[in-house]
């Protein structure tokens, strides 16, 4: 899998349903009967989230096939994984890799048709998720994120510079952009500088400070064309970016601006898919 989770993360998961066993499946007397379980998506789409499904299988003994892989599109009904092992071993794996995918794939889906409708318009659009994402999530997230086609726009705190006003509000001045851009390329020479602008007078003044990129926060799409208007005078390098309410509604008309670069937290909080679960006697 492209991102790895250790066994402690693969066990978190699984300890969280099967703590003490199943009960049912005990005192039914079916523990042992050799089964296959399958995963199937209910509706056509991205896949994502199979790899961790299947380390999760894997962990509790069972010996997965691996059918579609994550980044693939699935038909109506399309064979995500099958595996084989023992009823116990089945029914321990079956909510906890059925909740992986189906969050999974409802973020990648949702990713999917942003990219869709922003490259429909503007072929050269790109999708970085934000570190807001669901507690306890970020390693789902980020798998199913790069299986969808995005990026991660910061994994945390400790890789890109990012300069926030509630950062400014504890520097000595506040106001002076080239002091602030300055300080970061000196202590942080290989790092992109980006700094959050919250209106467009912000962006006038930032400009002249040539950071790397500017981020527009919930600017409407006026003020997104007239910070381009801004960025073509001074005519540096500095690219810009939108971010803060962009969603799969309105990705489209901020994409037509011709900026490329939309930070969104959106799709962590898409409905997941349905991935429909059988155990039958192998």
């Amino acid at each position: 899998a492209m991102i790895y989770l250790s066994d402690a993360e693969l066990d978190a998961l699984l300890l969280e349903d099967i703590y003490r066993g199943d009960l049912t499946t005990q005192a039914l007397g079916i523990a042992d009967v050799p089964a296959v379980i399958t995963f199937r998506r209910k509706n056509a789409g991205s896949v994502a989230g199979r790899a961790i499904a299947a380390a999760l299988l894997r962990k509790l003994g069972l010996t997965p096939h691996v059918h579609l892989a994550d980044g693939a599109h699935a038909q109506a009904g399309g064979l995500i994984l099958q595996a084989q092992g023992s009823a116990a071993q089945a029914h321990q794996g079956w909510k906890v890799a059925q909740l992986v995918l189906e969050w999974s794939c409802g973020v990648a889906q949702n990713l999917a048709d942003m990219l869709a409708r922003a490259r429909a318009v503007n072929p050269q659009a790109a999708i970085a998720c934000t570190r807001k994402s669901i507690p306890n999530t970020r390693k789902l997230a980020t798998a199913a994120v790069l299986a969808a086609g995005g990026s991660i726009h910061r994994q945390g705190l400790s890789e890109t510079l990012l300069v926030f006003t509630n950062h400014r509000n504890l520097c000595a001045k506040p106001d002076d952009w080239a002091d602030i851009v300055a300080r970061l390329r000196t202590a942080a020479p290989e790092n992109t500088v980006t700094l959050e602008a919250d209106n467009l007078a912000q962006v006038e003044a930032m400009l002249a400070a040539c950071p790397d990129i500017i981020q527009l926060d919930k600017f409407p799409l006026a003020d997104v064309k007239a910070a381009q208007a801004l960025a073509a005078q001074h005519g540096n390098a500095t690219r810009l970016s939108v971010a803060g309410g962009i969603h799969k509604d309105n990705i489209a008309a901020y994409a037509a601006t011709g900026i490329n670069i939309f930070i969104t937290s959106a799709p962590y909080y898409a409905a997941p898919q349905d991935v429909k679960v059988s155990i039958t006697a192998a």
